[in-house]
């Protein structure tokens, strides 16, 4: 058990509610947390989750701002990004209630749901090249699938931030609702999936998301390998400090 995520049993449906507000972290314990819970839940009959997030936003990935990046972020990195694989494996439809900012990593743990509702007033950025490194959490792979090859290049060479109404446009979002609207209609949506028949469900998601989470677990190695030498780059040393101090980051190629 952890005091980071609240699990909530409603019928059929389950809420797993990340509980660090208003940023909502992650880290190797919440994420081991619900790959596990999602999986433990399916096993007793669950058949759907809502993945949710208490306070002002869904998450900001993992906290920059602590620890080493060059040397002590490779090793923990390492282990988050394993957890994070497993949450490709959770064998039942997950609808991730996106309010607020869905950052970096953030976006990834959105991305390894089904599906996504937000508002107008959500924020979906892929920060990475402002910050100075590769993606992660198995965006190489989750983001093309939802946006296409195309919307998915643009969003991460430019670490561009998307609106609720901008994401909704391309894909990324599946439902657009009120922002005091957004986890009833992820529980609507969680519970309109759920009141189907389960065996034919599983096949069909089976069928579709087909190697998904191979594919996932492959990619992450190749993104934790580019990310550990561009962490170690002058300008991945500005990019940080500048997101930390609210700057533009001014970047030399070194």
């Amino acid at each position: 058990m952890t005091d980071a995520v609240n699990v909530i049993r409603q019928g059929h449906i389950a809420i797993l509610e990340v509980n660090r507000p208003p940023t909502n972290y992650f880290d190797v314990e919440v994420l081991t947390f619900l790959a596990d819970t999602g999986i433990a839940l399916a096993e007793e009959g669950v058949r759907a989750i809502v993945l949710a997030s208490a306070g002002k936003h869904f998450c900001a990935g993992a906290n920059f701002a602590e620890g080493d990046m060059a040397e002590a972020r490779v090793e923990s990195s390492r282990r988050i990004y394993a957890a994070a694989a497993r949450m490709f494996t959770i064998p039942i439809p997950v609808v991730a209630a996106v309010q607020g900012s869905a950052v970096g990593g953030g976006l990834g743990l959105a991305c390894a749901a089904d599906f996504r509702v937000a508002a107008d007033s959500s924020r979906f950025h892929a920060n990475f090249s402002a910050l100075g490194f590769h993606q992660g959490f198995g965006l190489s792979v989750s983001l093309p699938r939802i946006v296409g090859e195309q919307q998915a290049s643009r969003l991460l060479l430019t670490s561009a931030r998307l609106t609720g109404t901008e994401a909704f446009e391309i894909g990324l979002v599946d439902e657009l609702v009120e922002p005091d609207q957004i986890r009833d209609a992820a529980i609507a949506l969680a519970d309109t999936i759920a009141s189907r028949a389960p065996l034919a469900v599983a096949s069909m998601r089976k069928t579709l998301r087909g190697s998904l989470a191979d594919d996932v677990a492959q990619v992450l190695d190749h993104e934790i390998s580019e990310q550990t030498w561009l962490w170690r780059t002058e300008d991945c040393a500005e990019g940080i400090s500048a997101n930390l101090e609210r700057r533009d980051a001014v970047f030399t190629g070194r």
